[in-house]
């Protein structure tokens, strides 16, 4: 959901920067944020140069910022201001995930401190190591270029980086609590029925709950209990320059929890150009995507089944309730700059996509009801 012009050469365009000055209002307590640190931060991590601070400006929900001490680099996360939906922006769960999970998978970057204490920076956060690598949006990076077939060679990587990661045991990193996965899907589509349904625009509420009616009415039952990341898509991915068949990291952990692991490749699928889409279903990839080599859709849905084993019949299913879904985040994030929570100024026209969203997230079911 960043900000691209709308022709874009993925091999010939600048990428997008990964960190800028901090957005106007969005500044922080940062004295205070820093003296707390030093006083917790592990002892191995050298807190005693200068601080500063600088923001990963390309994400569209949870504020990330890049701060320093010296040459000790780390990442700041914290949820949004203002009201958040139930059961969101869970920095709690995050730094769970990622305090214990990068000794098991070494994709998970190590976090290190969690505070609840809201006089320190407003909300519970959480710092966590900053990892080195590109990320891949809709331009490939000036330093990946080289490469043969870099494009499906990245998608790959991360179809096989998902696989890889739905075969860990939670007991490993003690994770087997994370979440209740029996009657999952269900809840998941419920659970954004009322996130709808508190912002809804009544323009699309009728084919909203059309969707939903369709979606509950064929609603798959799951075949494998693992951990669910809940946001897998590129940009949210870290690769090695020197290797497009290597992922470094996957970033944004606050939703992950125990159930389905096709939920996982519905989003993957959600966010995922395809050659044959009409531009009237088109979904949130970034433009330059569709023209950077990647794999079709199918492609993407083979090779994750042979991997994970995994009968992947019901794909389409998965993916028209990641495109519904993505229509409800949409909504809530221009909802959030409506009533003044956001001073994010893409915010303000982010809406304007959610028809071809619907249009998206029919198309699938269409797709699954011919399977």
């Amino acid at each position: 959901m960043a900000v691209i012009p709308e022709d874009v050469d993925p091999f010939r365009d600048v990428a997008l920067p990964e960190l800028e000055a901090v957005r106007s209002g969005e500044e922080l307590d940062w004295p205070s944020i820093a003296d707390y640190l030093r006083h917790t931060l592990p002892p191995e991590i050298d807190t005693r140069g200068s601080f500063r601070v600088l923001q990963f400006p390309n994400g569209s929900a949870n504020l990330t910022y890049m701060i320093a001490f010296g040459t000790s680099e780390l990442v700041f996360r914290r949820p949004p201001f203002g009201t958040l939906a139930p059961g969101a922006h869970d920095m709690g769960r995050e730094y769970k995930v990622l305090s214990t999970l990068w000794r098991q998978f070494e994709l998970a970057p190590r976090a290190y401190v969690f505070c609840d204490d809201h006089a320190v920076a407003g909300a519970d956060f959480f710092v966590m190591e900053r990892c080195r690598g590109e990320v891949v949006r809709g331009v490939i990076p000036a330093t990946m270029r080289q490469h043969t077939n870099v494009g499906k060679r990245i998608g790959f990587a991360l179809v096989d980086a998902m696989a890889r990661f739905h075969r860990l045991d939670p007991s490993v990193s003690d994770l087997d609590d994370l979440g209740r996965p029996e009657g999952f899907v269900l809840r998941q589509l419920q659970g954004w029925k009322k996130r709808w349904d508190l912002v809804a625009d009544e323009r699309y509420a009728a084919q909203m709950a059309g969707i939903f009616d369709a979606l509950e009415a064929t609603m798959p039952g799951p075949q494998r209990v693992s951990l669910v990341h809940n946001d897998l898509k590129l940009d949210n991915c870290m690769f090695d320059p020197a290797d497009p068949d290597r992922v470094v990291a996957i970033f944004d952990w606050d939703m992950t929890t125990l159930g389905d692991p096709l939920i996982d490749l519905g989003t993957l699928l959600n966010y995922w150009p395809d050659p044959d889409d009409d531009a009237s279903v088109v979904g949130l990839a970034h433009v330059g995507m569709e023209r950077m080599g990647l794999s079709s859709r199918r492609e993407v849905v083979v090779r994750y089944g042979e991997l994970s084993g995994i009968d992947v019949s019901r794909a389409d299913w998965y993916a028209a309730f990641a495109r519904w879904k993505t229509a409800t985040v949409v909504q809530q994030l221009h909802h959030r700059w409506v009533v003044g929570d956001s001073t994010d100024e893409r915010m303000a026209t982010v809406a304007d996509g959610i028809g071809r969203l619907i249009g998206g997230a029919e198309m699938f079911i269409a797709a699954d009801k011919g399977n």
